[in-house]
């Protein structure tokens, strides 16, 4: 073949992959190779889109041609940009997209800042960059102030409760009654003094005021529901007057629907009543939480005083001497979650610490129970107090396994009231009934309320949603906070986020947002090497426990030997002794040699295992090109 020949070859082919790739971009069809679909538009987004009614715009803004913006960046925004053109195209026509890119000193620049964009800055330049999304619906504006990477498993869900909060013109309301500070702490005048950073709410909080809009309620201050809820969460419960638990009470049977998490061992409380203690020499405060009127009534089985544990499930955490496992802190997989049911269908991972676990019988209620998370069959109890000093290797010997324990679990029906004889008499301070309102309700039915201005409701169909621990609601236990381009930014490790944002959907937003695939970016646990994990320590637990012993006598004698010392502070000993001294410190070198023979034998077949995928991993794609080039080679030969 001529040379020329050959150039227009070669040109023709360039043209043709051109032209191959230019068709291929036109045809509505898409492939999305992610392991989580996470650029394929779920379920509840087409369905999300299908309801509106009025059209509306995205404005996307990216600083595409800014000096010094890394590539992958680049790369990010343009996935971005290529999820909204999804969104236009599942809307029929109701979504339009303007691409924008601002630049210094130009109009672009300044609506992103009057759209309340967030400006960040490239560290290597200084230069300011916006990195955006506005949603706008007649004279409704919303808007993401700033997208990052680390949040990408959240992109799905991030538009679409954009798009599905500019369309709301007034938020639900939730009532929230909790003993712990999700909100943002008032700030004190030291604080103010120095300087100091302001107190932050926590992320569950922020994303609950996203949809919501959210009203707190002090048990202290607020003996009735405020009026409008629309519905509640209650998060360990402490101290509710009777008067209050009434109305929650009324409010459940009136059909509002309620989250209601409590805890046998509040990590931050313990750390706050802790610290307290410590400073004004009082003794602990109760740590655990608990609504007996509430769970007698609807067949549930709490003991505020016991912490389930599951050695399958421990989570493996820093120590001051090593790298262990602890049983009462669960790393929860998808095998634990309940797929079938709304706010697990879509998890994957959470984090729960030394939660309680529910009991349920609901036959003599006739609710319906639905468990949502549960732990292995590998899982027990232990009261509190047992565990509250326990070293982690010494947590898994105090627990017996007893079966599956059900940690959140959700009811519905309907309920019956908890107050049979209607609302509880009105008190003054000394706890005595009021004479002026006895009086005045003397020709009420027995129980009511003098104040009453609604008719006692004795059943009536709801939604409650049970949780036996509330640490996973805490920022320390789902989230990692960095700075990112001058501003804080936040990533998932686990799926706790997105079970809040779940059970906010289901009681207060809208249930389309909760079937959205990946709604948090997750650490997926290797559950095979978990389990080697939890069976060898099962097999060679009890010669460690012994061994542990053995130890801790020969200290112990070792000490009582050592101790006995003339006025001078020195060692008072006869032959005998210090032969005793030597044979017990010789007991303690082999013992603990036994130890870490012991503990080397747990890893022995998890490294061989590591070892066998590193193999496979070097050595697979160089086979299978060899057994390509053979298979080639060969089938040339015939």
């Amino acid at each position: 073949m001529k040379i020329g020949n050959k150039l227009v070859a070669v040109a023709l082919v360039i043209v043709a992959i051109i032209l191959v790739n230019f068709i291929v971009s036109r045809l509505p069809l898409r492939v999305d190779a992610t392991a989580g679909g996470i650029y394929t538009l779920s379920p509840g987004t087409k369905s999300l889109l299908s309801k509106i009614e009025t059209p509306l715009a995205l404005d996307f803004y990216f600083s595409r041609d800014a000096a010094g913006l890394p590539t992958s960046y680049k790369n990010y925004a343009s996935r971005v940009q290529e999820l909204l053109r999804q969104y236009v195209r599942a809307s029929s026509g109701k979504i339009t997209l303007n691409i924008i890119t601002p630049q210094a000193d130009t109009p672009e620049e300044e609506r992103a800042a009057a759209a309340g964009l967030q400006a960040q800055t490239i560290n290597a330049t200084g230069e300011t960059i916006y990195f955006g999304l506005v949603a706008i619906q007649a004279d409704q504006e919303k808007n993401i102030p700033a997208f990052t990477p680390q949040r990408e498993a959240f992109l799905e869900y991030d538009i679409s409760q954009l798009i599905h909060g500019v369309q709301l013109v007034k938020k639900p309301r939730l009532g929230l009654i909790s003993s712990l500070p999700l909100a943002a702490p008032p700030p004190n005048m030291m604080m103010l003094q120095q300087r100091q950073r302001m107190p932050q709410p926590q992320f569950v909080y922020t994303e609950w005021s996203r949809n919501c809009e959210i009203v707190t309620i002090d048990p202290a201050t607020t003996p009735e529901l405020p009026a409008n809820l629309d519905a509640l969460a209650i998060i360990h419960p402490q101290g509710i007057p009777d008067k209050l638990q009434y109305a929650i009470d009324q409010f459940i049977l009136a059909g509002h629907p309620v989250l209601l998490a409590l805890d046998p061992s509040s990590q931050h409380a313990r750390r706050s009543t802790n610290q307290q203690a410590m400073m004004m020499g009082m003794p602990p405060q109760d740590i655990s939480s608990d609504l007996p009127r509430f769970l007698k009534t609807w067949g549930v089985t709490y003991d505020p005083n016991r912490i389930v544990g599951d050695n399958k499930l421990a989570t493996t955490i820093q120590t001051g001497r090593a790298v262990e496992r602890y049983p009462v802190w669960l790393t929860l997989t998808a095998e634990n979650l309940n797929r079938a049911a709304q706010p697990t269908a879509q998890l994957n991972t959470l984090l729960f610490a030394e939660p309680g676990s529910f009991a349920i019988d609901t036959a003599a209620t006739g609710l319906t129970a639905t468990p949502l998370i549960e732990t292995t069959d590998q899982a027990g109890d232990a009261q509190r107090d047992a565990l509250q000093f326990a070293q982690p290797g010494e947590t898994a010997r105090l627990l017996t396994p007893s079966g599956k324990k059900v940690l959140a679990v959700q009811l519905t029906g309907k309920f019956k009231t908890a107050f049979p004889d209607g609302a509880p008499k009105k008190t003054d301070a000394s706890n005595k009934p009021d004479d002026a309102a006895a009086n005045a309700s003397a020709d009420k039915p027995a129980g009511q309320d003098a104040d009453a201005k609604t008719e006692h409701l004795a059943e009536g169909s709801s939604t409650v949603i049970l949780v036996a621990d509330t640490d996973w609601l805490f920022d320390d236990f789902g989230l990692r906070k960095f700075n990112f381009l001058g501003t804080e930014a936040v990533e998932p490790f686990n799926n706790n986020l997105a079970f809040a944002s779940n059970i906010a959907d289901i009681i207060a937003g809208s249930t389309d947002l909760v079937t959205l695939r990946g709604k948090g970016a997750v650490e997926r646990p290797f559950t095979v090497v978990r389990d080697m994990q939890a069976a060898a320590e099962k097999k060679y637990q009890a010669k460690l426990a012994e061994l542990e012993t053995r130890i801790t006598e020969v200290q112990g004698k070792l000490g009582e030997l050592m101790g006995r010392t003339s006025e001078g502070n020195r060692l008072v000993a006869t032959p005998e002794i210090q032969k005793a001294i030597e044979d017990f410190q010789k007991q303690e070198v082999q013992m603990r040699r036994e130890r870490r023979e012991i503990r080397r034998s747990l890893r022995e077949d998890i490294d061989a295992l590591e070892y066998r995928l590193a193999a496979i991993n070097i050595l697979l794609v160089p086979a299978l090109i060899l057994a390509g080039a053979w298979l080639f080679q060969r089938a040339r030969r015939k």
